[in-house]
């Protein structure tokens, strides 16, 4: 049994500056100039860059806990721990349920967030984990920081007829979040990673694997070099050209998770006088304000605490930054949707937007692991107490050791060849020649609980071409979203998983793993196409990297939810700024951008999330969009960029049926206080650290 261990709020709540647990603690008028839905990714950075201008009153609401003190969060390894025990226990994914991790537990109430049955996995019914904190999903993604191709963000700008989308216009942002960081073990980083193509005077700290796997790195880079037509060796993915296989670059500084509640909402940043942030509020709908003469508005976010409503005004603007299947949820509960959906359930149509929820999605994923004779793995952390209990000790003291790393330590990133079958049928779904049809993470782990000694690669098809929705079936506002994601019902995304487990077999069959690789703890070879189909379908899961359920398009269309502004369509004081606006896929992470006059401060990022112990890239782009929606806004960091850092990546993007679909993904970062160290320390001499 697990040892539970449970934060006090009012412990949390000493070291968050303005950041409060009790609406009754805010001033009692709850009017600001901007309220903000979501203290995520994306919401975090808005509130940080609007609040520079001290003019500015904010409020941001987050119907989740304080990220504070959380190990589970703060401590990177536990991303390959939280993968193999469960679902994290901050996540909208689960009602009234207990989970125990390696860390925490907590009973948490929260939305039943699952899938319907998913015909693309054979009617297997999923959770969906959405983010239940503050940070968002960049307090508990696997940390990934990859750009996504140039290509990616150039089709945004021909999608949206917005030039600002474009790689050579978003860079200077990514530039803008990033701060390189040393990796924790202060290596020799020479040759991992592109100094010219980073910064380090950004908020978000990216740095490079701070423990080293000897054994597994060498065999890693040396296939490279035997097998460098399939495998090339890219110094830096983040260059706008990521294709090929090279170094993993993560939202991780200091040893620790680096998330936007961390960095945009640091103590520098939190105590300013004109930012607010209320934790447990959950958003219900928005207040209508439209007027006699057809013009539509909205002035107020209704919001529970509890079972009290509150009603929180907003003199210029709402913020809609509540994620993928948050942000749908509210609006169509708010009137914005579906007529035809909405007006079924008694739900006054305040705007008919047909694109609200629908076209949908995600990234399928898929594991595979091989034995090896050799334990420098992630295997003989997990299964041997004695080791884990002193790999927690050296964190806990130092922020050094295999718990300063996640699962995978490279990543590759691969396009399907160009005469295959597949695009007989089926258009090829990529931006451009230099972005990835698939990926792949091979890390030091694999096997999963109960097994040692193992390798393995966690695969991806980051162009997928199913599609799904999001969309609602009650009036009630508390009763979970109805999720459709989709997953693998494209002929295309299940050949392409096909070809990413093919690459990854080739690659542990290079010349250099003969020595060590014992065999494949399954066998996908000896098997006709059918059978491998099936056990795809019966094990795939998604990266969690869920875009375009208010999917941005250009300003004329008549398709989409919001502008390149991303101002809501019709609607005057209504801003969506989180991946569901995204519009396309590149790589597996995403990024926004945007301008508007006489709002110019704010920003949004993107990171990865890690699902099941496969690494996935979901969430780069919600802190640039910030950065370019208000792109004026003063910061140190306008000054030099040099050394290392990254935002994350953008997936790719297929229209279909003259409506384009989106992707995107979320970044994560940590602030350390004195109160988390003496929190974290506490915890780790009353706890013994079981290895199940």
């Amino acid at each position: 049994m697990l040892t539970r261990t449970i934060f006090l709020a009012g412990v949390i709540a000493s070291s968050l500056g303005k950041v409060y647990e009790s609406v009754a603690d805010l001033p009692e008028s709850l009017t600001y100039d901007f309220v903000i839905v979501g203290g995520g990714t994306a919401g975090n950075v808005v509130a940080n860059r609007l609040t520079e201008d001290p003019d500015f009153s904010v409020l941001v609401l987050e119907a989740g806990v304080s990220n504070e003190g959380v190990l589970d969060s703060m401590v990177p390894f536990s991303t390959f721990v939280i993968g193999l025990l469960g679902p994290n226990i901050f996540d909208w994914s689960k009602s009234d349920y207990l989970v125990f991790t390696k860390f925490n537990a907590e009973i948490l109430n929260s939305a039943d967030y699952t899938t319907i049955p998913q015909t693309g996995l054979n009617g297997r019914v999923l959770s969906y984990l959405r983010a239940h904190m503050l940070g968002g999903c960049s307090s508990h993604n696997a940390m990934f920081y990859t750009r996504g191709s140039a290509d990616d963000f150039d089709r945004y700008a021909r999608l949206t007829d917005d030039a600002g989308w474009s790689w050579d216009n978003v860079l200077p942002y990514f530039f803008k979040n990033e701060k390189l960081s040393p990796p924790a073990d202060h290596h020799n980083t020479e040759g991992q990673f592109d100094p010219t193509v980073h910064s380090t005077r950004g908020i978000t700290s990216v740095t490079l694997g701070g423990f080293q796997w000897p054994i597994f790195n060498h065999h890693v880079i040396q296939t490279t070099k035997e097998l460098p037509d399939v495998f090339p060796f890219n110094l830096d993915m983040n260059s706008g050209k990521p294709l090929g296989l090279g170094w993993l670059q993560s939202t991780i500084g200091g040893g620790m998770r680096s998330s936007s509640a961390t960095s945009y909402l640091a103590d520098e940043f939190v105590r300013r006088e004109n930012l607010h942030v209320l934790l447990h509020a959950q958003v219900t709908d928005l207040v209508n304000l439209s007027n006699t003469t057809g013009e539509v508005s909205f002035g107020g976010v209704r919001f529970l605490q509890g079972s009290s409503q509150f009603t929180a005004k907003a003199q210029k603007e709402i913020i809609l930054s509540a994620g993928s299947v948050g942000t749908p949820n509210i609006l169509m509960h708010s009137g914005i949707g579906d007529r035809n959906v909405l007006g079924p359930l008694g739900i006054p149509t305040v705007l008919h937007l047909p694109s609200v929820g629908q076209n949908i999605t995600d990234q399928p994923s898929f594991g595979a692991s091989w034995s090896v004779n050799f334990n420098q793995t992630l295997d003989a952390i997990i299964q041997n107490a004695t080791r884990f209990n002193e790999a927690f000790a050296q964190w806990n003291q130092s922020h050094t050791g295999p718990f300063v790393i996640k699962a995978a330590t490279h990543i590759a990133w691969l396009r399907l060849d160009s005469n295959s079958s597949i695009f007989e049928n089926h258009p090829d779904p990529s931006a451009g020649p230099h972005t990835p049809h698939i990926d792949g993470g091979p890390g030091p782990g694999g096997g999963g609980m109960g097994v040692a000694g193992h390798v393995g690669a966690g695969l991806a098809v980051v162009t997928p071409l199913s599609r799904g929705s999001i969309t609602i079936n009650s009036s009630n506002p508390l009763d979970p979203p109805v999720i459709d994601i989709g997953l693998l019902q494209n002929d295309f995304d299940i050949f392409a998983m096909r070809e990413a487990l093919k690459r990854a077999q080739q690659f542990f069959s290079a010349p250099v793993w003969q020595d060590v690789i014992i065999g494949p703890t399954q066998d996908f070879e000896n098997i006709t196409t059918n059978a491998l189909d099936e056990i795809i379908r019966n094990s795939a899961t998604p990266t969690l990297h869920l875009v375009g359920s208010a999917a941005m398009s250009a300003r004329d269309a008549t398709h989409g939810v919001v502008n390149p502004d991303l101002l809501v369509k019709g609607i005057g004081g209504l801003r969506v700024i989180d991946a569901s606006v995204l519009c396309a896929y590149s790589g597996r992470d995403i990024c926004c951008r945007r301008k508007r006059s006489g709002f110019d401060k704010a920003t949004v990022d993107v990171n990865r999330h890690n699902i099941d112990g496969m690494s996935a890239s979901v969430r780069c782009v919600e802190y640039i969009k910030v950065y370019m929606i208000f792109p004026n806004a003063p910061s140190e960091a306008d000054a030099v960029w040099s050394g290392p850092s990254g935002l994350c990546a953008l997936t790719n993007e297929h229209q279909e049926d003259g409506i384009t679909a989106c992707g995107a993904v979320v970044h994560a970062g940590v602030r350390t206080t004195q109160s988390q160290k003496q929190s974290s320390a506490s915890v780790s001499q009353n706890r013994k650290m079981p290895c199940t």
